[in-house]
């Protein structure tokens, strides 16, 4: 069974839309698919409500109360996360996940909150003994802005998390989300730059690269 994880304390990162992205990839790949929303918020949740019959199934887990059993004959758990995550809290969250992803927001604000984060969870003992492996992305990006370059040059230099993609501000998220589906479910010759920017990501997870050393 493969645990992906997205994760960030602060609110607003695009945590849901990356999560409900990668559950509904690995659903249109034919894989048992769970998606477990830790944040009582619920943006998963309401995400699957939205979705259509007669799509790839996901199964949603409601976890945000703690308690909640994950089935063996699922394939995927991708876990969506609550922000102000720290302390206790984020080692139990760490615990659960093989691959995590961490996306960050180009303003000034994100960055400065993501600095001190991103290092708690390299410090923590299992990801220091690569129980678990860790990514960054920069996400809902304008490439004509200056602090995208900024951004881009910050995620480039933190060491022992590789910098994998890079997502850009686009309606089609918002379109997607609205009817309960991810990018990958789109119209292809509307998404086409998009899956491009999501092919590391969905590289990077698939690689040896995203999973804990035996």
């Amino acid at each position: 069974m493969r645990s992906i994880m997205v994760l960030n304390s602060k609110g607003g990162s695009g945590k849901s839309t990356v999560a409900t992205s990668i559950a509904s990839y690995y659903a249109t790949q034919g894989k048992k698919v769970m998606l477990v929303d830790l944040d009582p918020q619920a943006s998963s949740l309401e995400w699957l409500e939205a979705r259509p019959s007669g799509r790839s199934s996901i199964t949603g887990v409601d976890g945000s109360g703690g308690h909640f059993r994950i089935p063996r004959s699922a394939d995927y758990v991708v876990y969506d996360t609550p922000a102000a995550v720290h302390g206790r809290e984020l080692s139990d969250f760490l615990r659960r996940a093989q691959s995590i992803i961490i996306p960050v927001l180009p303003s000034p604000i994100d960055m400065r909150a993501a600095t001190p984060f991103i290092q708690k969870v390299l410090n923590n003992g299992r990801i220091a003994r690569k129980e678990a492996r860790v990514a960054l992305i920069a996400n809902r990006c304008r490439e004509t802005y200056n602090i995208y370059h900024e951004l881009d040059h910050y995620l480039r230099k933190v060491r022992k998390a590789p910098f994998i993609s890079v997502l850009r501000e686009t309606q089609n998220y918002v379109r997607a989300a609205e009817r309960g589906l991810g990018i990958f479910e789109l119209a292809p010759y509307s998404v086409r730059k998009d899956l491009d920017q999501w092919d590391p990501i969905i590289r990077w997870l698939n690689s040896k690269r995203s999973l804990p050393m035996s």
